[in-house]
Formats: structure tokens, C-alpha cells, sequence
């Protein structure tokens, strides 16, 4: 399972990133080095924000997966592959479609099962069992994980989650850093609002 954020290879970067590159092939390149596809031949490779892919590179994507066949950078020749995609994206891609940023083609070349995720603030029976998921994961080891009080549960609940489960754990490793007596309470639970300043989640 090898995994890729487009959004964070700089575009210029990222076809070598997911093709590899020949030494010589351009400035820098100064030996072979296999890209992700390459890695990740007889597994999976995850696209994560797929949407913020340039048009240039999305041919070559569709190629790739059409073809089952990557060209290196400064290859003359091509490498078959045996690749599962998997594609997400936090953008609607059918949006980006119409405005001409997003290619129809590769669209429903990648479209073969798709899944929508539904927001952490559609699915509060889930909010308190990864909340404290996250306090045992972030609990330094040895020590004891804290545990969430009724009304830290009632509070979470409560809370719209834009940011989804990053958000959530992102407020459950503050909360940790806040609690000093092994529960998290309402205040331990800083939300952070649109102006950038962190508030006490309340209870009802």
C-alpha cells in the first residue's frame, strides 16, 4: 500500500514522484529511482486529492491506466504495471468537470466503486468511541489514557466537526496536553472557531 498526497508533491515534482525518473533525466536526477506506481506493482496505490492534479498530468494518469504501463522520466522505454488506484478527494470533482480543471475521461476511468464518506457531525455514535481511540493512541506509553467524561461526550457530540476526524484528533491531543487528573472534561476540549481562537467546547 503505497500512499500519495497530490496536493502536497509540488506539480512540477509529482510526475517523477508517481512515474519515477531515468539519471540524467533532468536537473538533480542524479541516479534511477522508481516512482510510486512502480512501488506499489502487485498492491495498491492511493491518490489522495486527486483533484488538485494539473490537466498534463492527469493524461498521463489515464494513459497509465488504460495502457497498465508507466514511463519513467527520460525513459525511452515502458515498465508494465499491476496497480490497484484508489483515488479521494475533498473537492466535487463533478464541479471541477464542468469548470475544465478536472478530465470526464479519467473522471470515469477512476469511477469504477465509488464511496462517499459520510461527515463525523452525520454519525455521533461514532464521535466518542474515536475520540477515545485517539486518547489511547496519543497516551504516551506506560502511561495511563485518559477517560472522557459524560459531559466531554455530550460536548463532542454537540460540536459541527468541519475538519471531520482530523479535527478531532487534532482536539483530542490538546485535550490530553489540558487534562492533569486522567478524565477530559468540557474544558479540557478546546474547539478551534472561525476566527482562529480556541474556545471550551460546552455541555448542555
Amino acid at each position: 500500500f503505497i500512499p500519495v498526497n497530490c496536493g502536497a508533491i509540488p506539480r512540477e515534482l509529482l510526475e517523477s514522484e508517481l512515474f519515477g525518473h531515468r539519471k540524467g533525466s533532468f536537473t538533480g536526477a542524479i541516479s534511477d529511482r522508481k516512482g510510486r506506481f512502480e512501488l506499489a506493482n502487485g498492491g495498491t496505490l492511493f491518490l489522495d486529492e486527486i483533484g488538485d492534479m494539473s490537466m498534463d498530468l492527469q493524461v498521463k494518469l489515464l494513459r497509465v491506466l488504460q495502457e497498465r504501463e508507466i514511463d519513467p522520466v527520460g525513459s525511452q522505454h515502458g515498465i508494465p504495471i499491476d496497480v490497484r488506484v484508489v483515488a479521494a478527494t475533498h473537492k466535487n470533482i463533478e464541479t471541477l468537470i464542468q469548470q475544465g480543471d478536472f478530465r470526464e475521461d479519467l473522471y470515469y476511468r477512476l469511477n469504477v466503486f465509488p464511496l462517499d464518506t459520510i461527515a463525523l457531525a452525520e454519525r455521533p455514535d461514532d464521535i466518542t468511541v474515536l475520540a477515545q481511540s485517539m486518547l489511547r493512541r496519543h497516551t504516551a506509553k506506560g502511561k495511563n489514557v485518559p477517560l472522557l467524561t459524560r459531559e466531554a461526550c455530550t460536548a463532542l457530540s454537540q460540536h459541527s466537526w468541519p475538519g471531520n476526524v482530523r479535527e478531532l484528533e487534532n482536539v483530542m491531543q490538546r485535550a490530553l496536553v489540558l487534562q492533569d487528573d486522567g478524565f477530559v472534561r468540557p474544558e479540557n476540549i478546546m474547539i478551534t472557531v472561525r476566527s482562529g481562537a480556541l474556545l471550551p467546547a460546552q455541555a448542555a
